[in-house]
C-alpha cells in the first residue's frame, strides 16, 4: 500500500471517530433508555387501548369499584408519586456532589417502590383469595391482573435497578458520571409512575 493510500486511510478513520459521538450527544446512556422507554409506552398503550375497547364493547363488564379498593390505590399512586420527587431531590444532589444527600433520597425512593410492591401483593391476595377474583374468571380480571402486573415487574425492576445503583454509591466520591447514571434511572422511574397514574384513571377510577 502507498504512503499516500495509508494516510487516506488513516485520515478516513480518524473523521469517522470525530463524528460518531454526534450520534449520542452528551449521553448515549440517556438516549438508549428514551428509545427502550419510546417502546415500552407503546406496550403499555395497546394495553390501556385493549382494556378500553373490550370494556366499551363488553355490556357485563363489572363496575370496577364492586371489586376493586379505591382508598388502598390512591394510597399507593400517592406512594409513588412521592418516590418521584426523592428522585428529584436524589439527582439534584448527586449533580450538586452530595453524595450522603443522593443516598438518602435514592434510598427513599427504593423504600416507596418496596411499599408500592406490599400493597400491589396485598391487593392481589384479597382479590384473589378473598374474591375468588383470577385472571381465568374474566375479560375484566384478564386485563386488570395483565396491565397492574406488567407495571409490579416495572417497579420491581426499578427497584432493582436503583439499589444497584444506591449500593454502588457506598463509600465513594460522588462524580459527574454517577450523576448521568442517575439521570439515566430516573427518566425510567418517572416514567413508571406516568404510567401508574393512567392505569389507575383508566382501570380504577373511569
Amino acid at each position: 500500500m502507498s504512503e499516500a493510500a495509508a494516510a487516506l486511510d488513516t485520515h478516513a478513520e480518524g473523521f469517522h471517530d470525530e463524528l460518531e459521538p454526534s450520534l449520542t450527544p452528551g449521553n448515549s446512556g440517556k438516549l438508549g433508555m428514551w428509545v427502550f422507554l419510546a417502546g415500552d409506552a407503546m406496550t403499555f398503550g395497546a394495553g390501556i387501548a385493549a382494556y378500553g375497547a373490550l370494556r366499551w364493547y363488553n355490556v357485563n363488564w363489572p363496575d370496577p369499584a364492586d371489586w376493586l379498593g379505591i382508598t388502598l390505590t390512591a394510597i399507593m399512586t400517592f406512594i409513588l408519586i412521592c418516590s418521584s420527587l426523592t428522585m428529584v431531590e436524589a439527582l439534584s444532589s448527586a449533580q450538586h456532589g452530595n453524595q450522603k444527600r443522593m443516598q438518602l433520597f435514592l434510598g427513599l425512593t427504593v423504600i416507596g417502590g418496596i411499599v408500592f410492591l406490599g400493597c400491589q401483593a396485598s391487593e392481589w391476595h384479597h382479590l384473589i383469595w378473598g374474591e375468588g377474583l383470577s385472571i381465568k374468571t374474566s375479560l375484566f380480571s384478564a386485563t386488570f391482573f395483565i396491565l397492574t402486573g406488567f407495571h409490579g415487574c416495572h417497579v420491581f425492576g426499578g427497584v432493582v435497578y436503583l439499589s444497584t445503583l444506591l449500593i454502588n454509591s457506598i463509600g465513594k466520591e460522588a462524580t459527574a458520571h454517577e450523576a448521568k447514571l442517575l439521570e439515566v434511572a430516573g427518566l425510567y422511574w418517572h416514567f413508571v409512575d406516568l404510567v401508574w397514574i393512567l392505569i389507575f384513571t383508566f382501570v380504577y377510577l373511569i
